[in-house]
């Protein structure tokens, strides 16, 4: 139970901050939702590994570090943590936003940034938080919030800047019972990070042999 609402709890600041930031364009939302992640992951790590991610969730268990149960219950967490912030922010900032491409963005660039992101992200995690050879670093949380921070700065404006799926669940079903959007986008947010933590697990594979 702890690992798990470690991972609501880390998931929720980090869908917290984005809601809130963005939601009255904070013009460097990008640094603050980094630093979320950032602080989180030093908060989450030593409990549940602090994935507050689905995709990176998927990683680490195509890496076999958790099992088939624990990566359905970290990704109904996760989720459930993202559709909590992302309300709790509608109701402070009476706003709500939704992660969805650009205008003019074709539909592949726009899951090719998820795709190419994400597996940045989930090739660190699993470089910097799972690797033996890595073990008991201080910089874990630093790498991996700086990551998002990049991201989002290069490809939230083509994307939408999810990077993961809780991400972009939580804030499109709040957006979209506000009144403000749709769910017809989420699809990319779960198969471009998907994708992109897989291809990151195999690729870690090989930097490990």
């Amino acid at each position: 139970m702890k690992k798990l609402l470690t991972e609501f709890i880390g998931t929720f600041f980090l869908v917290f901050t984005i809601g809130m930031t963005v939601s009255q364009g904070v013009a460097m939302a990008p640094l603050a939702i980094g630093s979320a992640l950032m602080i989180m992951v030093y908060v989450g790590g030593h409990v549940s590994g602090a994935h507050y991610n689905p995709a990176v969730s998927v990683a680490v268990f195509m890496r076999g570090k958790i099992s088939v149960a624990e990566l359905i219950q970290y990704i109904v967490a996760q989720n459930l943590g993202a559709i909590a912030a992302a309300f709790l922010a509608y109701i402070i900032v009476g706003k709500a936003v939704g992660p969805a491409p650009a205008a003019g963005v074709s539909t592949m660039a726009a899951l090719l940034t998820e795709i190419l992101y994400t597996f940045a992200l989930a090739l660190v995690v699993l470089n910097v938080a799972v690797s033996a050879k890595t073990q008991g670093n201080s910089y874990y949380g630093l790498a991996i919030g700086f990551t998002i921070t990049v991201a989002a700065f290069a490809g939230g404006g083509i994307s939408g800047g999810a990077f993961n799926p809780a991400v972009g669940t939580g804030l499109n079903i709040v957006n979209t019972m506000t009144g403000g959007g749709g769910l017809a986008h989420i699809w990319i947010y779960w198969v471009g990070p998907i994708v992109g933590a897989a291809l990151a697990a195999v690729v870690f594979g090989v930097q490990e042999d």
